[in-house]
């Protein structure tokens, strides 16, 4: 399905009916087809909305930017009226969650972010070399997004009154101590660490997720 939000078409797809409503949203290059083993199981219990980001999957083009992405899901939200819906995010996924809780508070009852980053910084310094080499070589717009953004300040995050789940890999391609660092500066969040895995190997095409979300979105 397609909703135009502002003169943009944001693709859509929405699995159960009658839970609460989940949305979920994908990280940088991919689209919401990533959660489909999770998104398949949690609509047993939510009415779950995966959206592909502007400029991303079956989406519009337009401003790319990680505070226009958090605004097409705030104004998603609005348009299908969602009653304070959760919220699962995956890496780039993560940050616009955040910055749409900043920029609306009391957006999100209840987030996960796995594989969120505040700043470029963050990330291990072999890839941020990496993409920078790559970005030099082919322009791609989605890698000059990682490398120039965000800068959410670990301040600001403690207006978020939301509990949050934070998840981190043991070999993701942040520093271990971003994820630290976003559970401190969170006054109602914990943070669990994936063991074994990279950056997105236990969320993409996977649902090993499922009972860590359920046991922290049904309380």
């Amino acid at each position: 399905m397609t909703i135009n939000l502002g003169g943009l078409e944001i693709y859509y797809e929405k699995t159960g009916e009658g839970g609460f409503p989940l949305v979920m949203l994908h990280g940088n290059g991919e689209d919401g087809t990533i959660f489909e083993p999770l998104a398949r199981k949690l609509s047993r219990h939510f009415t779950v909305y995966t959206i592909d980001s502007r400029n991303h999957g079956r989406s519009g083009c337009g401003e790319l930017s990680y505070e226009a992405m958090a605004g097409d899901v705030i104004l998603f939200i609005r348009e299908l009226n969602l009653p304070r819906p959760y919220v699962v995010g995956f890496s780039d996924g993560a940050i616009i969650a955040l910055l749409a809780e900043l920029a609306r508070p009391g957006l999100f009852p209840r987030m996960a972010l796995a594989g969120a980053n505040l700043r470029p910084s963050d990330f291990r310094e072999e890839i941020f070399r990496g993409f920078e080499r790559a970005y030099s070589q082919n322009g791609d717009p989605l890698l000059g997004l990682m490398l120039t953004e965000p800068d959410i300040d670990p301040f600001d995050l403690g207006k978020i009154d939301a509990p949050v789940f934070v998840i981190g890999a043991e070999n993701d391609m942040f520093i271990p101590e971003t994820f630290t660092t976003i559970t401190d500066a969170l006054p109602k969040a914990r943070l669990t660490f994936m063991y074994g895995h990279d950056h997105g190997s236990y969320i993409v095409g996977s649902d090993l997720l499922y009972r860590p979300l359920l046991d922290f979105f049904i309380v």
